[in-house]
């Protein structure tokens, strides 16, 4: 499908371009969005009654873009999660967690607005893009830690922080998952069984001797 780029889309082309593109993403994306119109000679001659007012606007969305973007520069955000002692996090924080975090912080951004190939699965200290306009692009530093402590020392150290404080501290705890009420399993019975037995054999052989003595 044909369409006419109403601003810089990223991979396809600057406002004003009429480019080919999947039908799908045309009427799932690109259309709804206002981001293009369909090719036709109507829509060309709407453009170009417009094209003017277009780029105005475009300008003036594109500086309040840099402007917010000067603001950013080097924006570190925290999201705290749980997660095993190799870093892997219990889910995982995806798009809408980072623009949640930025607008905490004050930073007013939209889902839409984060480039997030995949969802960060692990602790540590993740670059992010966040698309502020089709032209203006800014990254930031998500913190994604256990606690706020460990989100500060990955701060200072730049690594991520594996094994938690308090599971290293408490080293002779079960591991998890496991209760000291579960029974055994059969081979862990079958080996303590084994363990306790000649020390059994052996009591029942010095009571065998001291009787065969009392009798003799």
């Amino acid at each position: 499908m044909d369409v006419i780029l109403l601003e810089r889309v990223e991979k396809l082309g600057q406002m004003g371009d009429v480019v080919n593109v999947k039908p799908g993403y045309a009427r799932n994306y690109l259309l709804p969005q206002k981001k293009a119109l369909r090719a036709t000679e109507a829509n060309k001659a709407v453009f170009d009654g417009q094209k003017a007012q277009l780029e105005a606007d475009n300008l003036q969305r594109r500086q309040e873009a840099e402007a917010v973007a000067e603001k950013m520069v080097d924006v570190s955000v925290i999201i705290l999660r749980q997660a095993g002692e190799a870093g892997q996090l219990y889910g995982s924080a995806n798009s809408r967690d980072v623009a949640t975090a930025l607008t905490e912080d004050g930073y007013t951004v939209s889902r839409s607005q984060i480039e997030l190939a995949h969802p960060i699965k692990s602790v540590g200290m993740h670059e992010v893009i966040v698309r502020l306009h089709p032209e203006v692009a800014v990254t930031v530093t998500v913190n994604v830690a256990r606690t706020a402590e460990e989100a500060q020392i990955q701060v200072e150290t730049g690594a991520a922080v594996l094994g938690g404080e308090e599971e290293e501290e408490n080293t002779d705890l079960p591991p998890m998952g496991y209760s000291e009420d579960e029974p055994m399993d059969a081979e862990a019975a079958e080996g303590e069984a084994g363990d306790e037995a000649p020390a059994e054999e052996e009591a029942a052989s010095v009571v065998d001797e001291t009787t065969e003595q009392e009798t003799a």
